[in-house]
């Protein structure tokens, strides 16, 4: 089964995709959106038509006490709108820190600032993906 992991940002998408045996996270692409999630779900219908895709994971960033915020709500809206344009699964992936990990493992392989900003919601999408189907394979 092929994955596909979002990490929704306010400016950015981050994508991420399994091989075919749902076991192996890799980074795809970002895309850029100015919160018009009309053509961000275009765009997402594209990749999961061209990829394959037969589930999503969602990040779904979650406040630290538990607790859903704004961002979280984000999440869900885009987790309905999706269900109305697809007929797969999506699911939400508690991302706390995702972001946090991304950059750490980025600065750690010495990536340059200028590049970190390109590919760190792609590696963050990654991270989602790869905890859901670790979980998933346990």
């Amino acid at each position: 089964m092929r994955f596909l992991g979002l990490d929704l940002g306010s400016k950015t998408l981050g994508m991420a995709t399994s091989d075919l045996t749902g076991t192996i996270a890799t980074s795809y692409k970002t895309i850029r959106h100015q919160e018009n999630y009309n053509q961000l779900i275009e765009e997402i219908v594209k990749v999961v038509d061209q990829e394959n895709i037969e589930a999503i994971v969602l990040g779904f960033p979650k406040n630290m006490d538990n607790t859903i915020g704004p961002k979280g709500e984000l999440s869900i809206k885009l987790q309905e709108k999706l269900k109305s344009k697809l007929n797969i699964p999506i699911y939400l992936q508690d991302e706390r820190l995702t972001t946090r990990q991304a950059e750490n493992i980025l600065i750690d392989n010495n990536t340059s600032r200028k590049k970190r900003k390109k590919v760190i919601d792609s590696m963050a999408a990654t991270i989602i993906l790869q905890s859901f189907l670790d979980k998933k394979g346990r």
